[in-house]
């Protein structure tokens, strides 16, 4: 069994989550001993599509009309779509029917959890959704004093100093406001926000917002990887998600394998794997702000449970899930 891993636009997606999602099922395949490959004109059994562009489109038929199988990777939704680009509300509805479309023509589709297989399913997609998590390398984001070290020179980190860490593109959809606001209302605390997207794909206020509507605490580096990113995870003080729509949030899986603490916002698709046990959810900022103090003050301490939850949807776990959902393709008639 050989298995086609396609991303259209790797270079643009390379700093969002769907980028991160290969390169764990890259992983998955390594683990399992499974033959892949990136490249469409080389011969495979099955065609497991990432990406939504006319290449994937154009591949999703091209394979099916060599009578192979495909399979759809859900990594996005009409839901997740809005309060995001310029337009993106209104184009909502019109992805919604592209995305029931391509879905209905693969043979499985899989999403990374419970929640966003029921957003799909109400679409009207009668393809078979199996909900697999996108996988976290625990080994990458274990703690090293190296990489810590690289953050803090990197950041110029201050002996006691407080930070409170995000990685997100800047979206709305995000809680890039909300971000803002909580730094705000916590003016003795650094925020650092990860991430980037090119400031004239997003509304003007969301780019005066990253440029200059923010207090002194509050810094937009923009999308910064490797040592200094996985430092960050381990040798900041908490990290904040203030988003309200996912399909997981890979970056979350992240930073509970990072043995970070996690305040994020109280939304449906962490129900089934990450509770109030193994992270601070709530729902508004005055909310974010009494976590984050509690964490910040040593009240609460949830880093154990949350690491556990990370071991539950690690690489090495979702590798025979992956593998499964692969040989039932296959063996369709």
């Amino acid at each position: 069994m050989k298995i086609l891993l396609y991303l259209e636009a790797e270079k643009f997606l390379r700093k969002s989550g769907i980028g991160r999602a290969i390169h764990h099922q890259k992983r998955a395949l390594d683990i399992a001993g499974i033959d892949y490959t990136t490249n469409p004109k080389e011969d495979f059994d099955i065609a497991h599509i990432n990406t939504y562009g006319i290449k994937s489109i154009l591949l999703l038929f091209r394979v099916k009309r060599m009578g192979k199988k495909v399979i759809y990777h859900g990594h996005s939704t009409q839901e997740d779509f809005r309060n995001s680009f310029i337009g993106s509300n209104l184009l909502a509805p019109l992805v919604k029917r592209y995305l029931t479309f391509l879905y209905s023509h693969a043979d499985l589709v899989i999403t990374p959890t419970i929640y966003a297989k029921q957003l799909i399913s109400s679409y009207g997609v009668k393809t078979p959704i199996v909900a697999i998590s996108n996988g976290i390398d625990l080994e990458k984001y274990k703690r090293s004093i190296d990489k810590e070290l690289a953050f803090k020179k990197h950041f110029h980190v201050k002996e006691n100093e407080k930070i409170v860490i995000c990685a997100a593109l800047y979206f709305k959809r995000k809680g890039i406001d909300d971000f803002v606001k909580v730094a705000e209302m916590m003016p003795d605390v650094r925020f650092i926000w990860f991430g980037e997207t090119n400031l004239w794909t997003v509304p003007g206020w969301v780019r005066r917002l990253v440029k200059t509507n923010h207090p002194s605490n509050v810094e937009f580096p923009g999308y910064i990887k490797g040592d200094v990113y996985e430092g960050a995870m381990t040798a900041s003080d908490a990290f904040f998600f203030p988003s309200h729509e996912e399909t997981e949030g890979i970056v979350v899986l992240e930073a509970l394998a990072s043995n970070q603490h996690v305040v994020a916002r109280d939304i449906p698709v962490y129900n089934g794997w990450l509770d109030n046990r193994a992270a601070s959810l709530v729902s508004t900022n005055e909310a974010f702000v009494e976590k984050l103090s509690d964490v910040l003050t040593h009240k609460i301490d949830k880093h154990i449970a949350g690491y556990q939850v990370a071991q539950s949807r690690s690489i090495d776990s979702i590798s025979s899930q992956l593998v499964a959902a692969y040989h039932a393709v296959l063996d369709e008639s």
